[in-house]
């Protein structure tokens, strides 16, 4: 028996059945620590993703609200220089009214 598989088999029947029995056993433990431990850095990788995701939330929020802020200036300056505008040529509307006589200088009442 020259195989791998028939020395194997050599060394596990050298071994004593107690010996046998604490082998298997601290490697069932190390196993189920391994399948815990797996189970702790998925978990772990879940919650950095969902807080990663809840932060990129926020980021995006923020650049959001900025951009429409910004949008917002801009339009607020339109209306600015619409109603500058309009509120000029009714002063000058105004003024012009004001310099007009309302009734025609040979009039009676403006004698």
């Amino acid at each position: 028996m020259n195989t791998v598989l028939g020395q194997l088999k050599e060394v596990v029947n050298s071994i004593s059945p107690k010996a046998r029995k604490r082998i298997l056993w601290t490697l069932a433990v190390l196993f189920i620590l391994q399948l815990y431990f797996v189970r702790e850095l998925i978990a772990a990788e879940i919650l950095f993703g969902l807080i990663f995701v809840a932060l990129s939330v926020l980021a995006g929020i923020c650049y959001l609200v900025g951009t429409i802020g910004e949008r917002g200036l801009d339009w607020a300056e339109v209306g600015v220089r619409v109603v500058a505008s309009t509120a000029r040529r009714s002063y000058s509307a105004l003024d012009a009214i004001s310099k007009k006589s309302f009734r025609h200088p040979h009039s009676e009442s403006a004698q």
